[in-house]
C-alpha cells in the first residue's frame, strides 16, 4: 500500500488528503498537525473577535472526527513534524507520547505561514497579540469579553478607567494597515474600543490602488478610527503589559496592541534538506506543486507559485490558492496529475461599510517592476441605474501595458454591497486569458437596473483607459 504523508492540517493539507483518499481509497493517508484545529477558516477570525460569529467551532469546515471516521484519514493532531529525511523517505514528529517516525511514498508540506512581528521592544509584553491562528482568535475574543464584563478598562496616563457605556472609548493600538489591521479595526470599534491604527507607509492597503487606499482611509476616519500614516512604531511601552505605542513623534496610551504586519512562509522544516526556497523566500515548486526533491510537494501559504500576469514566481498567501493547490496535489498523488493553476493575487477586504478588491498588477510601480510600460486610469461610476432608488458609486482603477494593450490589473472600491468585489471577477477572467483592454471593453456583462448600469463600471473604466492607450 502506498503512503501519502501530509504535514499541516489546514486548507492545503486537508484538501490534498481528502482528494487523494477520495480518488484512491486504497491509499494510506497520514496527516500530522501540530495544533488541535484542522480545516478551519482563519479568514473568519476578525468576525469571531467582533462577535458576529459566536463559536470558534463555526469556523471549522470538517472536524477531526469526520476526517478519521468518515474519510478514513489517519489524522494526528498534537503532532509537530520536526524533521524530514527525503533520502530515507520518512518524517519524524513529536507528540504527547514521544516521537513518531513515518515512511512515505509521497509527501506534502503544507505548514502554512506565521505572523511576522517587527523587531521592536515590547512585543513580548502581556496584552500584545497577533492574529495568525485559532488560538490567537480565542485569546483576542477573551480579551474583549474580559474588558466588557469587567466594566472598566485601564487607560494608563488617561485618568479614571473608562466605563463600558454606549460612548466608551477604550484605547487599543493596531500596528499594520493591511487586511488584518483593517478588519480588526472594525471588530474592535464594534466593541466600543477607541482604535488607533499605525501604518509605517504613507497609505493603507499598499497592494491596492491609491484611490482605493484613500477611500478606505477616509471611511475609517469617519468611523472614528485614528490613523497614523507614515508612522514608524519604535516600541511598545510598558513594564509588564502594553501601555502605549511609541513612534518617532509621540507615545499613544493604549491598553492592548494587535500586531498585524503581515505573514511569512513557515519553511524552517526544509532548511536542512535539498528542498529549495524560491526567490520569494517560500518553497519553490513546479506547475504540479512538486518541489526540487522528487515526490515531495508544497502547497498553501508556505509555497510560492506562478503569477498569471508575469509568469514569474509569486508569494500571495490566500485561502483559495491553498485549497485549489492542495486539491491538485491530492489528485496528482492519486495518479491523475493536476496543476491547480497560477494565481492573480486576487483579494478582497471589508472596512466597516466599504468593500475593496484587487487583482493582478495594480498601479504603475508594480507593473514597471515587472518589466511592463504601464498606463493607469481611475474612474468613478454609478453602481446601479441612475433612476433606480438605491445604489452608490464604484471607483475602478485599471492598469495596462502601453505597447501591447494587455490588461495587467485592477483595484476597485465601493460601499458595502455595491459590487466592488464581485465586479473584480470579470477582471480576473480577463487576466487569466491574457486579454487586452479592448477585449475587456467588449465583455458582455449582465445589466438590470437593480444590479448595474448599462455600461458596468469595469467596462466604463476599460473605455476610458482604452482611449488613453
Amino acid at each position: 500500500m502506498s503512503t501519502f504523508v501530509v504535514v499541516g492540517g489546514d486548507a492545503a493539507g486537508m484538501s490534498a488528503a481528502s482528494k487523494a483518499k477520495r480518488d484512491d481509497p486504497d491509499l494510506d493517508v497520514v496527516v500530522f498537525e501540530r495544533g488541535e484545529w484542522v480545516s478551519y477558516g482563519a479568514c473568519g477570525l476578525p468576525y469571531y473577535v467582533k462577535g458576529e460569529i459566536q463559536s470558534l467551532e463555526d469556523l471549522v469546515s470538517v472536524t477531526p472526527e469526520e476526517f478519521r471516521e468518515e474519510r478514513d484519514i489517519d489524522l494526528r493532531t498534537g503532532h509537530e513534524v520536526v524533521s524530514i529525511d527525503p533520502d530515507g523517505r520518512r518524517v519524524t514528529a513529536e507528540g504527547a507520547n514521544g516521537e513518531v517516525t513515518r515512511s512515505y511514498d509521497h509527501l506534502l508540506i503544507a505548514t502554512g505561514a506565521e505572523a511576522t512581528v517587527p523587531p521592536i521592544a515590547g512585543t513580548d509584553l502581556e496584552g500584545v497579540y497577533t492574529l495568525g491562528s485559532m488560538t490567537d482568535g480565542r485569546d483576542l475574543r477573551e480579551f474583549v469579553s474580559r474588558s466588557r464584563s469587567a466594566g472598566t478598562f485601564e487607560q494608563p496616563d488617561r485618568g479614571p478607567a473608562c466605563r463600558f457605556l454606549e460612548t466608551c472609548t477604550a484605547p487599543v493600538g493596531i500596528v499594520g494597515g493591511g487586511y488584518v489591521g483593517i478588519e480588526m479595526a472594525e471588530a474592535l470599534a464594534a466593541n466600543d474600543f477607541e482604535v488607533h491604527l499605525f501604518q509605517r507607509g504613507d497609505r493603507l492597503l499598499k497592494s491596492f490602488s491609491e484611490a482605493t487606499s484613500e477611500a478606505v482611509a477616509d471611511h475609517l476616519r469617519r468611523q472614528d478610527v485614528a490613523l497614523y500614516l507614515d508612522s514608524e512604531v519604535e516600541a511598545i511601552a510598558g513594564e509588564d503589559r502594553a501601555e502605549g505605542v511609541v513612534t518617532s513623534d509621540e507615545e499613544v496610551p493604549v491598553g492592548m496592541v494587535l500586531v498585524g504586519t503581515g505573514v511569512r512562509p513557515r519553511t524552517r522544516l526544509v532548511e536542512d534538506t535539498d528542498i529549495e526556497l524560491g526567490p520569494t523566500g517560500a518553497i519553490a515548486t513546479d506547475a504540479y506543486r512538486e518541489t526540487t526533491v522528487p515526490d515531495v510537494y508544497a502547497a498553501g501559504d508556505c509555497a510560492e507559485t506562478e503569477h498569471v500576469v508575469t509568469g514569474e514566481p509569486a508569494y500571495v498567501p490566500l485561502a483559495l490558492t491553498a485549497n485549489r493547490h492542495g486539491r491538485a496535489v491530492g489528485q496528482t498523488v492519486a495518479g491523475d496529475p493536476a496543476e491547480g493553476g497560477p494565481i492573480a493575487g486576487t483579494a478582497a477586504v471589508k472596512a466597516f461599510d466599504v468593500e475593496a478588491a484587487r487583482t493582478g498588477l495594480v498601479g504603475d510601480e508594480a507593473a514597471r517592476a515587472a518589466g511592463f510600460e504601464p498606463v493607469t486610469e481611475t474612474i468613478e461610476a454609478r453602481s446601479r441605474a441612475g433612476y433606480y432608488p438605491e445604489g452608490g458609486t464604484v471607483t475602478v482603477t485599471l492598469t495596462a501595458d502601453r505597447p501591447s494593450g494587455r490588461l495587467l490589473g485592477a483595484s476597485l472600491v465601493s460601499e458595502y454591497g455595491e459590487g466592488a468585489v464581485h465586479r473584480s471577477h470579470a477582471v480576473v477572467a480577463a487576466l487569466s486569458e491574457g486579454a487586452t483592454v479592448a477585449d475587456l471593453e467588449n465583455y458582455d456583462l449582465a445589466y438590470a437596473p437593480p444590479f448595474n448600469t448599462t455600461w458596468d463600471p469595469v467596462l466604463t473604466a476599460a473605455k476610458v483607459l482604452g482611449g488613453k492607450l
